[in-house]
């Protein structure tokens, strides 16, 4: 009884028709494996297209549309719209209004189908588009819009161009039942332009040429910020993406993305199909109007898929698999199975139904079972197109995803097209075959309702508001944009600064202070020495150990100094210092030993000795009371005796711009200047004695630390300063003080690109005019950032991700604006320090009557260091402000603390020569 029963179902399988056409289409069924191979030949094809070098042999064009933005949901304004379709296209009008009380604008559209004659399709370009611009105008008519004001307009033309600009357009070739002539190789917008002009009578401007596949990604991307494809399965085919600017040898430039029109329906014109196409597909293509070209799209658009299957019907029925062989004329007939059909045939409920009356219609009697197989050839080739159309979506995805180094990508593919739509089981299919292929990404699939021409529009007012955007963010940077004539005055005002500061013993902006030091290291110093580094949040002890020949050996340890101790009172300041000093002396195993000791004190102090300095006044973060108009040599002095657990010899006080040029002069006896451009700025350099007003001696020179931090107090600055400077000094702790250090140093420049992205995004120009807490925060924009933002290396996905963990959420387009405020900020401050020097090398090279003058400057500080063009700009500057004289900057690899010592060695040795 088994066996009968085994055998009975065996018949049964036998008889099963969907089993049958499963057999006799093994060929169309791909397994995920062949799906994977050929998304990678895919995505290898898209790199070939990106390639300049490469491009004119990839079958996927990548073509560029210079869209580089989706919508951000605050466009607005009132736009028409151009959708050439395959027999007829459309004409809109769409209106983006921003409505009270919602985040989001409101789109308004009326639109009008005129038809498409065929003669047109198959003649001159001219009559095509003097059509299309009669139907224009006859729809301003009908909607009572008027033919006196100006009408910005998106063209969709979905076939393959090589744009060149975003209102320019050379088409490459037709696709689909278009066979117009005189337009391939030439300017479709010009075109149409051309054909407006001849039709008169309305003011109409073409802004953007847009592919369907871009205007259904912006047409989604209106309302999902995450959408950034786009998917066109229809009659023809095609995917569009946003890929890194950087990537697209193309076009020019490298910061953003751009969206890219892959035309991925070429794909396999090479043969890297040929194991997918079956004896169906190689009929199609030769009866096609473009035998060997648009091989992937011959496999999966609506165009061709009712074709496939009647072939397939048809030599089923020759081999007597249907109808009983029965084969009528009108099955033998091109064209009497469409997509449609197709689409009724797969339906849930009436499937069955719908393919026994198309059957029909063919002079068919169909049976159930042939009703069944027939219905089952539309599902697999149906199933063949989504599992083809995935590999390709794979493929990009794939790529999105690489490009932004992402574990796992979320994004959103804008889909359209009436193979999508129609056929039942088509979307289901392909999102589940896509979700398979490449696990690690989030995809949702969004039907555009409005079609693409609302996308032209949505890609006219993208335009619109970037052009917008642009010049306002121009406005708003050009002040920090200095001319040559506005350098000019600067290193003017600084050389009478200079020159003011050497002969008043009165208080002067730039105070000129003596540092008695009037030689450089001249390489026979020895011994050890203790140096003191306090400039900033941290204060850094060192052993020092010079030996001959140039030698040094250093040993160091950085402790920090709490905010409450630098705003506090004088004696807890010191306090600390000296019990950090304790601390180094004991980690070192030194305790008892009395060493001679610099220190390098990073603030205004006037000397009247190498061993006595008053505190002039604070600078930085610092505030500490009962400090400002006392020796700070004494202030230490009285810490370690309150301390009396050590004893030291200081021999000097200095500060870290004349420590930086001692250490510098160490290793090249040309340096005489010392640069500091870091959390802080100043220079000091070796000034002839003679100038020097307020002091005489026997010397030749003396270096005199500029304290240059302080030009414009008296206003001098005034014409460059912006309101934004003007907030960050208000806020400051020393309102009105350190005007030149404000627009130079690295605790300002933060604080002022801050200022500047809040005024933006107050104007609505950035994060979507969204002002978010962190945004108003004070001090939340440290100026390691900007080096951060500003490296070469930095991709704007990086950019992104920086901005992110400072709590703000930007787009593509937010991070290039960001990037660009922080360039045009350092770009300033480093143009200021090159006109400050070029003052100073100047003034050196006129001291001493010469024609040119070759000299060395030291240079210290992480604004220098680590920004990564704060010095070639600083560089470049001095040398056209100053082309007399010939710089060589020297880096300070050991800091101030190298020089204290040095300058402690120095002291020593003059006095044993006295």
């Amino acid at each position: 009884m088994f066996v009968v029963h085994l055998l009975s179902y065996y018949f049964k399988l036998q008889e099963d028709p969907t089993k049958k056409v499963a057999e006799f289409l093994h060929s169309m069924h791909l397994h995920d494996d062949q799906l994977r191979s050929i998304s990678a030949r895919f995505l290898g094809e898209m790199e070939k297209g990106l390639s300049v070098e490469s491009n004119a042999a990839a079958t996927v064009k990548m073509l560029p549309t210079h869209i580089r933005s989706t919508p951000d949901g605050s466009e607005k304004g009132e736009f028409l719209a151009l959708e050439l379709g395959d027999s007829r296209f459309k004409v809109r009008q769409v209106k983006v209004r921003e409505e009270a009380g919602k985040m989001r604008r409101e789109v308004e559209m009326e639109e009008h189908t005129y038809p498409m004659p065929n003669e047109l399709l198959l003649g001159r370009g001219a009559e095509l588009f003097d059509h299309v611009s009669e139907c224009l105008k006859d729809f301003l008519h009908q909607k009572n819009i008027s033919l006196e004001k100006k009408h910005p307009l998106g063209f969709t033309f979905p076939f393959p161009c090589q744009q060149t600009a975003l209102d320019q357009g050379v088409l490459l070739s037709w696709s689909k039942d278009y066979q117009t002539r005189g337009l391939q190789k030439k300017d479709v917008v010009q075109a149409l332009k051309q054909a407006i002009n001849r039709t008169g009578g309305m003011d109409v401007e073409v802004l953007s040429l847009v592919n369907d596949t871009v205007g259904t990604m912006m047409t989604c991307g209106f309302d999902n910020q995450h959408c950034e494809i786009g998917l066109i399965i229809d009659t023809g085919t095609n995917a569009c993406y946003m890929e890194e600017l950087r990537h697209i040898d193309l076009v020019e430039g490298d910061e953003g993305r751009m969206c890219v029109n892959t035309e991925w329906g070429a794909f396999g014109d090479d043969g890297a199909l040929n194991e997918c196409i079956t004896e169906f597909d190689k009929e199609i293509d030769a009866a096609s109007t473009n035998p060997g070209k648009q091989l992937f799209e011959k496999l999966l658009s609506g165009l061709y898929l009712g074709e496939l299957v009647r072939l397939v019907v048809l030599k089923m029925a020759k081999e007597g698999l249907l109808f009983d062989g029965n084969v009528p004329d009108a099955l033998r007939t091109k064209g009497k199975i469409t997509s449609m059909h197709m689409a009724a045939m797969e339906q849930y409920k009436d499937g069955l139904s719908n393919t026994r009356d198309i059957l029909l219609d063919l002079n068919l009697k169909p049976s159930d079972d042939d009703c069944i197989a027939v219905q089952h050839v539309c599902t697999m080739v149906s199933f063949r197109s989504s599992n083809l159309v995935a590999a390709g979506l794979a493929a990009i995805l794939t790529r999105v995803r690489q490009n932004r180094k992402l574990k796992r990508l979320k994004i959103t593919v804008g889909v359209d097209g009436m193979v999508y739509r129609t056929h039942p089981q088509y979307a289901k299919r392909l999102h589940k075959v896509v979700h398979r292929l490449i696990p690690d990404c989030d995809v949702r699939f969004v039907l555009s309702e409005h079609g693409s021409s609302k996308g032209a529009a949505m890609v006219t007012a993208v335009a619109q508001r970037l052009a917008s955007q642009r010049r306002q963010v121009d406005e708003t940077l050009s002040s920090f944009r200095l001319s040559q004539e506005q350098l000019g005055l600067v290193k003017a005002r600084m050389r009478a600064g200079l020159e003011a500061g050497l002969k008043s013993n009165d208080p002067t902006p730039i105070k000129m202070l003596p540092s008695y030091v009037y030689n450089t290291p001249d390489g026979k110093e020895q011994g050890q020495y203790l140096a003191l580094d306090l400039g900033g949040s941290n204060l850094r002890v060192l052993l020092v150990k010079i030996h001959s020949g140039r030698s040094v050996q250093l040993y160091n340890k950085i402790y920090a100094v709490p905010l409450e101790m630098m705003q506090g009172t004088q004696e807890q300041l010191f306090d600390h210092i000296v019990q950090c000093i304790s601390d180094f002396l004991d980690y070192m195993g030194m305790k008892n030993t009395r060493l001679p000791l610099g220190f390098t004190f990073s603030f205004p102090c006037q000397q009247t000795a190498i061993d006595t300095g008053t505190l002039v006044n604070w600078t930085k973060s610092f505030n500490a009371t009962d400090c400002e108009g006392n020796n700070v040599v004494d202030m230490l002095r009285d810490a370690i005796n309150r301390y009396n657990k050590f004893d030291m010899d200081i021999v000097a006080v200095l500060n870290d711009t004349v420590g930086t040029m001692m250490s510098c002069a160490y290793e090249d006896p040309q340096c005489e200047i010392g640069l500091i451009a870091g959390t802080g700025t100043n220079l000091c350099y070796m000034e002839e004695m003679s100038n020097i007003e307020k002091k005489s001696g026997g010397k030749q020179r003396m270096c005199i630390n500029t304290e240059w931090g302080a030009l414009g107090e008296d206003g001098c600055l005034d014409d460059i300063i912006t309101s934004y400077d003007t907030e960050v000094d208000r806020e400051s702790l020393n309102h009105g003080k350190q005007r030149f250090e404000k627009l130079t140093s690295g605790m300002y420049l933060g604080e002022v690109v801050r200022k500047v992205l809040l005024g933006l995004t107050r104007r609505g120009l950035l994060f979507r005019g969204h002002v978010s807490e962190p945004l108003m925060t004070s001090g939340i924009f440290d100026t390691k950032y900007l080096s951060q933002i500003e490296s070469d290396r930095l991709a704007l996905l990086q950019v992104r991700s920086i901005l992110l963990q400072l709590g703000l959420d930007s787009t593509c387009d937010d991070s290039i604006i960001v990037k660009e405020v922080c360039g045009a900020v350092s770009h300033r401050a480093a143009q200021l320090c090159g006109a400050g020097l070029a003052a100073v090398v100047d003034k050196i090279r006129e001291n001493r009557r010469l024609d040119h003058l070759n000299i060395t400057a030291g240079v210290d500080g992480t604004l220098y260091k680590l920004h990564p063009h704060f010095s070639r700009v600083l560089q470049e500057t001095v040398k056209e402000m100053a082309p007399q004289c010939r710089v060589t900057f020297l880096l300070s690899e050991e800091g101030s603390g190298k020089g204290a010592a040095l300058i402690t060695a120095v002291a020593r040795q003059e006095q044993v020569e006295m």
